[in-house]
């Protein structure tokens, strides 16, 4: 029986002669530089996402830290991925706990969300034990690329209205989150390599910038106030908040698992295509561990855990996947999340910013939607596929909540389980 852990090598030869393996490793000084770089490029995503949920954003950086340190364990130190707070639990977070969005400040319900957040880690996990069991192939046949690029569409179109209403009714402020969205897109189309893949980060700072010049020095608009920062201690342990198990919040957020299935294969995918190296017999293993991470996400009141897209971008550019350096990541970000002044810091982020940036990440989620389809080169010539993403999309956007009895799926749950059913029920007459 082979074990648990792979057997690490030193690195040997130039990082441009060839990639550094998965179970290789450099010398300290740039393994904590690279591990640095990987906490920095889950940064922006993973501070935004709370923030627009109403969660508290350094719980969430500490809780991603632990739980990216808990994946390396649980997998064997064998899939390099980042775990960080998932975009994918923001809408349905909203639905079912009813916050007004990013400038209602902490979202009072965080316990009825933690005890959804902590159904879907279960049954992600429970998903993870059946991979394990049986391999991927069932999930591929339930969930082919027209149902996977249409339920993460409706991810960002169901946040649209809630995005834009935060600014509605602001001139200025909508001006502002228009300044942040050509920032961050400046950042993504005129520069290249690392810098481009932190357009989120620096594309806040840049912005931030701007506001701050606007308003404190101009005299625009609401100025930032950095009282807090001073009044903020440098260390201390954010505040846990318990789940409460309500049974409709549950039925809302668990399906968002089946996304977060359909995320984490696409992305153990690619970095088993990037490293030349077959990671399918730990893809189940890898389920498992996100799920267990996102239970225990849930379980403390921070949002569910994914692998994260950014990370992969590193890895592409670096073209290091040694899975030690996200030991050191994953460190680091335990570090900034036990930093009230570093929470300090992010709560000083203006409303309009926040909303420019939720635009940006709500637009991009929407069109990695419909990249699953031209990658996968999705034929909507056929009826099938033509009807899946149709009713699937306007579904999700529309918000069309379905009731249960007393429960209510929220729309994105409804689109959700729409997709699956009409994908096996069109199938039926699909040629054996």
């Amino acid at each position: 029986m082979s074990n648990w852990f792979p057997k690490w090598r030193p690195y040997e030869g130039s990082i441009d002669a060839r990639p550094v393996g998965t179970n290789e490793y450099l010398p300290p000084a740039q393994t904590v530089v690279l591990g640095i770089q990987h906490a920095f490029a889950m940064f922006g995503a993973t501070v935004l996402a709370p923030f627009l949920m109403g969660f508290d954003p350094n719980l969430a950086i500490l809780m991603s830290g632990i739980c990216t340190i808990l994946f390396f364990f649980m997998t064997g130190g064998r899939v390099p991925s980042y775990l960080g707070s998932s975009f994918a639990f923001i809408g349905v977070v909203i639905a079912a706990t009813g916050y007004a969005g990013a400038a209602g400040g902490l979202n009072a319900n965080i316990g009825v969300a933690a005890g959804g957040i902590i159904a879907c880690g279960i049954l992600y996990a429970l998903i993870g034990f059946l991979v394990m069991a049986t391999g991927t192939r069932w999930i591929e046949k339930l969930m082919p690329p027209v149902v996977t690029g249409a339920v993460v569409m409706i991810i960002g179109l169901n946040l649209a209205p809630v995005t834009v209403k935060a600014v509605a009714g602001n001139p200025f402020n909508m001006w502002m989150a228009l300044v942040t969205v050509l920032c961050m897109g400046m950042i993504a189309v005129f520069t290249k390599g690392l810098l481009q893949r932190l357009l989120l980060l620096i594309g806040l700072l840049i912005s931030y910038l701007i506001y701050f010049v606007v308003t404190n020095v101009m005299g625009w608009g609401t100025p930032i106030n950095f009282a807090p920062i001073q009044q903020a201690a440098w260390f201390g342990v954010p505040d846990f908040h318990a789940p409460v198990f309500d049974v409709n919040a549950m039925l809302i957020i668990a399906p968002i698992a089946f996304i977060l299935v359909a995320e984490n294969l696409g992305h153990i995918k690619a970095v088993g295509a990037m490293t030349g190296e077959n990671l399918d017999p730990h893809i189940g293993k890898a389920f498992v561990a996100d799920g267990v991470a996102t239970t225990l996400a849930g379980g403390v009141g921070a949002p569910g855990m994914t692998t994260y897209g950014e990370n992969i971008g590193v890895m592409a550019v670096t073209r290091v996947y040694s899975t030690i350096i996200f030991v050191v990541a994953g460190v680091f970000a335990i570090f900034l999340g036990l930093s009230p002044k570093f929470g300090a810091i992010i709560h000083t982020i203006p409303t309009a910013i926040l909303t420019g940036a939720s635009i940006v990440v709500f637009g991009l989620i929407t069109i990695a939607g419909a990249k699953i389809w031209i990658e996968n080169k999705v034929d909507f010539s056929k009826n099938k596929n033509l009807m899946v993403a149709a009713v699937t999309i306007i579904l999700g956007t529309g918000d069309f909540a379905l009731q249960l009895g007393s429960f209510n799926l929220g729309g994105i749950g409804t689109a959700t389980f729409a997709a699956l059913f009409l994908n096996w029920f069109f199938s039926l007459r699909d040629p054996s």
